[in-house]
C-alpha cells in the first residue's frame, strides 16, 4: 500500500498540475527547431536499430504496455490500471529504449501518424481524405500547434482522431551523435511535455485516457523515456524502414526523397516484409518549399493498404 501511495503521489505531483490545476513552471530550454535542422535519418530503418550500440539496454518484445511491464518504468497507477486493461486484447509491442516503435506483428493492423510544429498545409486535405477513407488518425503536435492552430486540432479532434503532445516548443532532446546524451535537465523535459499538455487543454482538446507521447525530431534517448513514464506518458515513435518520415526533405537536401519514392518505398516494404504493426509517420506540413507534399498521396495510400488487407487504426487501438 506503501508503493502505490508513493506512485499516485508522483502523479499528483506531476501530471495533476496540468490536468488539475494547469500549473506548471520551469526556465531552461533545449535546442529549438523546425524539421530542416534533421540530419540524414530518412534511410533509417530496422537496420539502424540493429546496429545502434544502445539498443540492447532497453529493448524487446513484451506483452501489453511498456509502460506497465517494463521493471525500469515509474509510472503512474491510474495510466497503468488504464493500459493493463488494454493489455488484455494485445500482443506483442516492439520497443527500443524505452518507446514503443511497433504494435503486434501478427495483425494486419497500421496506424497512420502525422506530426505537426510549425506547418499545418495539408490539415484540410488530410483531414478530409481521413474522413471520406473512414479511418481515425494519431496526431502529435507540438504545443505551438496547438496554440497557432485552434480550428484544426478541434475539427480533429472532433472527427475522432487522436491527439496527443510532441514537445511544446519542438525541443531536441539527446544529441543527433551519441544518442545517450541528453541535452535538456529533467526539470526542463517535464515542463516542456506539461505544457505541450497545457496548450491543448486551452486549445480545448479533451485528454485521451492513454496518454502517448511522440517526441519532436521522433529522436529521444532511454532516459527520455524513462522521464516521459516517470508522469505517466508512454513515449512512442514511428516504425522504421518505409522512409515516410522523409516527406519534410527539401529539392535541395542531399537525403531529399520524392513524393512518389516515399510511396514506393512503402509498398515495396510492404512487399518485402508487411507493415504489421506499423505506425507509419507522415507530417501534417513541410516548408513551402517542397511543393511535391506527400499528403496528397495520402488517399491513395490508404486505398492500396486496405485493398492488401490492412485495418487502419488509431495509436490506442494499435498498442
Amino acid at each position: 500500500m506503501r508503493k502505490i501511495g508513493i506512485i499516485l503521489f508522483s502523479f499528483n505531483l506531476f501530471i495533476g498540475p496540468i490536468f488539475a490545476t494547469q500549473m506548471c513552471r520551469s526556465n531552461e530550454s533545449g535546442f529549438v527547431g523546425d524539421d530542416s535542422n534533421y540530419p540524414d535519418r530518412s534511410e533509417f530503418s530496422s537496420d539502424f536499430y540493429s546496429s545502434n550500440p544502445n539498443k540492447n539496454a532497453n529493448e524487446g518484445y513484451f506483452t501489453g504496455s511498456s509502460v506497465c511491464e517494463q521493471k525500469t518504468s515509474h509510472v503512474a497507477a491510474s495510466c497503468c490500471a488504464d493500459l493493463t486493461k488494454k493489455s488484455l486484447h494485445q500482443n506483442f509491442n516492439k520497443i527500443v529504449l524505452g518507446g514503443i516503435i511497433q504494435g503486434d506483428t501478427s495483425k494486419k493492423q497500421i496506424a497512420l501518424v502525422f506530426t505537426g510544429h510549425q506547418f499545418a498545409d495539408g490539415g484540410e486535405i488530410i483531414c478530409n481524405t481521413l474522413k471520406r477513407q473512414k479511418v481515425k488518425g494519431s496526431f502529435f503536435l507540438t504545443g505551438d500547434f496547438y496554440r497557432t492552430y485552434p480550428k484544426l486540432v478541434k475539427h480533429l479532434q472532433k472527427d475522432g482522431h487522436y491527439l496527443g503532445p510532441h514537445s511544446d516548443k519542438h525541443i531536441l532532446y539527446a544529441d543527433w551523435i551519441k544518442r545517450d546524451s541528453t541535452l535538456v535537465t529533467r526539470e526542463t523535459f517535464r515542463k516542456d511535455l506539461m505544457d505541450n499538455y497545457q496548450a491543448m487543454i486551452k486549445a480545448g482538446i479533451k485528454l485521451p485516457k492513454s496518454r502517448y507521447f511522440l517526441p519532436s525530431y521522433e529522436w529521444y534517448n532511454s532516459e527520455i523515456s524513462s522521464w516521459s513514464s516517470g508522469i505517466g506518458v508512454q513515449l512512442i515513435n514511428f516504425t522504421p524502414g518505409t522512409t515516410s518520415n522523409a516527406d519534410y526533405t527539401l529539392p535541395q537536401m542531399k537525403n531529399y526523397r520524392s513524393s512518389e519514392e516515399i510511396y514506393n518505398n512503402i509498398m515495396i516494404y510492404e512487399q518485402m516484409h508487411s507493415l504489421n504493426g506499423f505506425m507509419l509517420l507522415i507530417h501534417i506540413g513541410t516548408d513551402a518549399q517542397r511543393t511535391d507534399k506527400f499528403y496528397n498521396y495520402l488517399d491513395k495510400l490508404i486505398i492500396d493498404l486496405k485493398s492488401k488487407g490492412y485495418e487502419l487504426i488509431s495509436v490506442d487501438k494499435l498498442l
